[in-house]
């Protein structure tokens, strides 16, 4: 691949983005004992929201305790609130609570590995502590209702910015291709 269709490539991809950035609605669910508690402040869901606001996507929060119903409560709550885009943070390691990606990983039809991969690969360069991160992300296909991007990502900021450093540019592309684009 040359410069010049990379660039074209990211041109194209962060102008998808735009074009769909006002139709496309975001969920932030903070999965945390502690935020929920009020024992911490939540300092990654504020990363996520502003991110996204980056790319002109609008997105509402949520905090949760890291209970795998009450989180898969609040997704199926954003996705018929019309949220295109859920992002639980939080939840990913391999901790005895940690069960975000299991929860995510059951809701969704199809994963999308080359998202996850990426956010790892972004982490472990700044800490090997990313190797044991869990993300995910995949479609959660819906009967009479657009599909939905789902994905559970750490909650750190460095981890919350990894993510958006990668589904950023792609939420157009990938909202347009859910919705059939470039498909007869």
């Amino acid at each position: 691949m040359t410069d010049a269709t990379t660039s074209t490539d990211v041109a194209s991809l962060a102008e998808a983005t735009l074009r769909r950035a006002a139709e496309v609605r975001a969920a932030v669910i903070v999965v945390s004992d502690e935020v929920a508690s009020g024992a911490d402040s939540d300092r990654g869901g504020p990363v996520a929201e502003a991110e996204l606001a980056r790319y002109g996507v609008p997105s509402e929060r949520t905090v949760v305790p890291d209970e795998p119903d009450l989180l898969r409560a609040a997704i199926r709550s954003a996705v018929a609130d019309g949220a295109r885009v859920v992002i639980a943070c939080g939840g990913t390691g391999i901790g005895p609570r940690d069960r975000t990606s299991d929860v995510v990983r059951a809701l969704i039809d199809f994963e999308i590995p080359g998202i996850a991969e990426e956010i790892r690969r972004r982490g472990a360069a700044h800490t090997r502590l990313a190797l044991v991160s869990r993300e995910v992300a995949g479609v959660m296909h819906r009967v009479d209702a657009p599909a939905v991007l789902l994905l559970a990502v750490p909650g750190s900021r460095g981890g919350i910015r990894d993510a958006m450093g990668v589904l950023g540019e792609l939420i157009g592309y990938i909202i347009e291709q859910l919705d059939g684009a470039g498909h007869v």
